[in-house]
This record gives structure tokens, C-alpha cells and sequence, in this order.
């Protein structure tokens, strides 16, 4: 078979263009170029210009989902920045970054882990671990302090959930001070924090904690013996918080389907990114099984950054167009705008919203 000579340019094919570094005046600037070359560096690139066009819609409400050690790798303070600048309506994350955001607030240090200490050691002098950077135990102790303080006259006559407990913690700290701080920052701004997964967190753990304590006063407490095995048993026995995680699948649902137009930034994968994207599929359940006719929220704008690859079949590693095939976006022929960086986080979210805010300075100088 005799090869063509096409000329690309008249296929309509987008041509790229070098980078030139010393031309480069910002990080806005910076990954404009970016979008212009190949493979990480075109993705991050491509995100900015997606992220940048989700910002600039007006009738765009975003998402924002964190998974990870976003905050004890020192990330906190970027998310802090989307929150007050609108890049975040709504924050759907781990109950783990906000514990370790919570203890950085109070005024607990996080420390590197230079390998050379076992981590048998590491238990025994209360240094918790997470990959290079090491967490205090009397960190998470003072994080204890704090939530004692809020949930004590917290009113517990009705059921609650994770973004109500989220906001009187954002309530107190931002009326103590603690500022720069996610909940602080939320709260001030009127975002609410989602955390779907509560119980699998230090302010879970704190909060149960609570209300053991209170059952132990009231006498719940039996001295037995089995090695503590039946006391524990009795002790777990006793009345749980009275939590209930479907307030928080209503309170979101309500207000996805309340936007006019959808846009998710996803930090990782796991919980936080599924729940933030299944009131589309959620919708479509409720008119096919209820016989309704409710308008179907799809997300238009998607950036996700997460080096979880789609080979492993993983969800943290789907793509967005998978996404589409289960009702979650809309497609790109419907006006779908995605951008997916495989990279670690920790390099790419900074200069992102770095870049992104530098781009809105620059409009704001020009009187756009």
C-alpha cells in the first residue's frame, strides 16, 4: 500500500510548539507552554486550561475530592487557598487529612523520617509514620483536646453527620484564630466538608472516644476478667454517636442537583473521589426505580490529579471517559472538558493553583 503525504495542519491537527523557559514570566505562562509539548508535561498543561475554564464559569459549581496524606505532606495550605479564592464549593475528603490539617492548625509539627530508626521505635516513642514524614502522637492527643471541646455542647439530641461535626469544628476554629486552617477556611466561606468515610479517622476515633467515656461514668464499666476481652466487649456495647452518613448524601445531592453547571478537581482517588461523583448515577437510579423524572446532574469540568495508572483496573486509576459510560459526565460531544496528570500530587497541585491564581491576577490588573 502506497503512504500518503498528508500535511497535518490542513487534517486539522493541532501542532506543538517547544517550550522556551526564558519567555516564561509566570507559572500561568509557564504551563500554557506546557500544554503545547507531550506526555506529563501536556497533561499538566491541559489541566490548567481546563481548571482555568472552570473557574471562569460563573454558573460552575466545583468539588473539590482530597484523598491521601495531603496535609501531613504539607499540602493544607493550597487547599486553604481554593477554598478562599472559589475554586472549592464543596470539599468532599478523607477524615484523615483533615485530622492531620487539624493538628498542623493547633500548632503540631510534622518531622522527616530519615530511615534510619525502626519502625518497632518509631511506636514506642509515639512517632506515627506516614511514608517520609513522621506524625506525633501528642499531635493527634491535642487534636483529642479540641474535639472534646467542640462535641461537649454539641447538641446530640438529633441525629448528625460529617459535614455538620465539620463545621462547629470550623466554627471554633476559626472564632480562636487557628487560621490558616481547611475547616477554618470552609467554614468562614460557607463550604460545606463532606467526609463519607468518617468512622475510618482520628476525629471519629476521637469522637467515639467521647461518648465512651460517657458510658463509663454512667457505669457502663465492668471490671471482668478474659484478659479485658468481656470488658470490651460491654464497653463497645454501649450507645454509639447518633450519626448518620445518609444526611450527608442527601445534603450533597441537594446541592449538585441544585447547579446549574458541574465540575470536579480530585486530588487521588478512593472514597472521597467516587461519592464526590455518584449523584448522577444516584439520579438515574431514583427515575428508574421510582418511576421520577428528575433532571440528571452530569459533571461538565474534570481535573484529576493521581498517579494510579487504568491497567490495574483499579477505580483511583479509571478514566473519565469510563466515568461517562456510567452517567457521572457528560461526554466530550456533549461539551465534556477533562484533564487527567498522572503525577504525584505533591508536584503538580501547587504550581497548579499557583498558576491559576496568577492567571486571574493578571485579568484583574487588566480590568477584565
Amino acid at each position: 500500500m502506497k503512504r500518503e503525504m498528508r500535511n497535518g495542519k490542513n487534517d486539522g491537527l493541532e501542532s506543538l510548539e517547544a517550550i522556551d523557559v526564558r519567555s516564561a514570566s509566570s507559572f500561568a505562562e509557564m504551563l500554557r507552554q506546557m500544554s503545547k509539548t507531550a506526555f506529563g508535561g501536556r497533561q499538566l498543561g491541559q489541566a490548567y486550561l481546563v481548571l482555568r475554564e472552570m473557574a471562569e464559569d460563573s454558573s460552575c459549581t466545583i468539588i473539590v475530592t482530597v484523598s491521601g496524606a495531603m496535609t501531613i505532606a504539607k499540602m493544607g495550605r493550597v487547599l486553604c487557598e481554593m477554598i478562599d479564592s472559589g475554586l472549592a464549593h464543596i470539599v468532599v475528603s478523607t477524615g484523615a487529612l483533615l485530622a492531620h490539617g487539624l493538628s498542623e492548625s493547633i500548632g503540631g509539627v510534622h518531622y522527616k523520617y530519615d530511615g534510619r530508626t525502626p519502625d518497632r521505635v518509631l511506636y514506642e516513642r509515639g512517632y506515627n509514620r506516614v511514608y517520609d514524614t513522621l506524625e506525633m502522637e501528642t499531635n493527634l492527643a491535642a487534636t483529642d483536646d479540641l474535639i472534646n471541646e467542640v462535641v461537649r455542647d454539641y447538641d446530640w439530641s438529633r441525629p448528625t453527620c460529617s459535614h455538620e461535626i465539620n463545621r462547629e469544628i470550623g466554627r471554633h476554629l476559626a472564632e480562636k484564630g487557628l487560621m490558616p486552617s481547611i475547616l477554618g477556611c470552609a467554614y468562614r466561606k460557607g463550604v460545606p466538608v463532606f467526609v463519607p468515610a468518617f468512622t475510618d479517622s482520628e476525629l471519629a476515633l476521637d469522637l467515639a472516644t467521647h461518648f465512651l467515656k460517657k458510658a463509663t461514668k454512667k457505669g457502663a464499666r465492668k471490671e471482668s476478667g478474659g484478659e479485658g476481652r468481656e470488658e470490651a466487649e460491654n464497653l463497645f456495647s454501649s450507645q454509639p454517636p447518633p450519626f448518620n452518613p445518609f444526611l450527608d448524601l442527601y445534603d450533597f445531592a441537594r446541592r449538585v442537583c441544585a447547579a446549574k453547571t458541574l465540575g470536579i478537581f480530585t486530588i487521588g482517588g478512593g472514597v472521597p473521589r467516587n461519592w464526590g461523583q455518584q449523584v448522577g448515577p444516584f439520579v438515574d437510579i431514583i427515575n428508574m426505580r421510582l418511576g421520577l423524572d428528575l433532571p440528571t446532574p452530569r459533571i461538565r469540568y474534570g481535573v484529576r490529579i493521581c498517579p494510579e495508572p487504568a491497567h490495574w483496573g483499579g477505580l483511583s486509576g479509571c478514566t473519565y471517559s469510563e466515568g461517562v459510560s456510567w452517567g457521572k459526565f457528560m461526554s466530550p460531544d456533549e461539551g465534556g472538558r477533562f484533564a487527567e496528570v498522572h503525577c504525584d500530587a505533591t508536584i503538580a497541585w501547587p504550581l497548579l493553583i499557583r498558576a491559576i491564581l496568577e492567571s486571574r491576577e493578571k485579568k484583574t490588573s487588566k480590568g477584565e
